[in-house]
């Protein structure tokens, strides 16, 4: 049994079953993860206490309506038993053989589960892009120049944003490798309006005698 190949195939089926809720998947994959801790077996005991936990189901009632769901719509095969010396068994369902054709999954993943409308071609494209665009840090000063007067932004800002990093190594607080140096550049400069709008603080002389005013203040009126 592959492993891949049949979350592959069983993703299909679920993208395609509106019968299925959230309740369902998670209690199909909480099956899944004991069919894989027993390699795989034809059939393994299921521990309802055990299940219920891990596939975050708080009633049995819920329990036993969900894998009977999943039993009647053959994505198990669910063997109860009222015997108490034996236990409750539970066959996983296998839709991913050694043949791709036989399921009707054929081509990459890629090309299986794409949307049909939308060339493969976008996809490989925009993720390239994806990548190339997040650099670490620029080659030089006049790349940082560059950038910033394609964004209109101030040369002086570029240049004292590249003496800045480049004095720390490119490194934010000193500790954390920047990922992408343009998205710190936009930062900065949001940074740089935000002080440009600040009113200005106004300068008191030290000579400035406070006790001198010509404000007419009656002293008689109680403070």
């Amino acid at each position: 049994m592959n492993y891949i190949k049949h979350l592959n195939a069983i993703f299909y089926k679920f993208y395609g079953d509106d019968r299925l809720n959230y309740a369902h998947l998670s209690l199909y994959f909480a099956l899944f993860f004991y069919w894989n801790l027993h390699r795989f077996p034809d059939g393994f005991y299921a521990n309802r206490t055990e299940i219920m936990k891990l596939a975050k189901i708080g009633s049995r009632s819920t329990y036993h309506r969900l894998i009977k769901d999943l039993s009647d719509w053959e994505y198990i095969n669910y063997l109860p038993t009222q015997n108490p010396t034996q236990k409750t068994m539970v066959r996983m369902s296998q839709f991913c053989t050694s043949s791709s054709t036989e399921t009707g999954l054929t081509g990459t993943l890629m090309q299986r589960y794409c949307p049909k409308n939308v060339p493969l071609t976008l996809y490989i494209k925009h993720s390239k892009q994806y990548k190339l665009s997040k650099e670490r840090k620029p080659k030089n000063e006049l790349e940082v120049i560059e950038y910033f007067k394609l964004k209109n932004w101030p040369s002086l800002n570029a240049v004292k944003f590249f003496n800045h990093y480049e004095g720390v190594g490119w490194k934010i607080g000193g500790k954390t490798k920047i990922e992408d140096w343009k998205a710190i550049a936009a930062n900065w400069m949001l940074r740089a309006e935000e002080i440009k709008e600040k009113p200005k603080l106004q300068i008191v002389s030290k000579n400035t005698d406070y006790l001198i005013t010509n404000e007419q203040k009656n002293y008689g009126e109680p403070l």
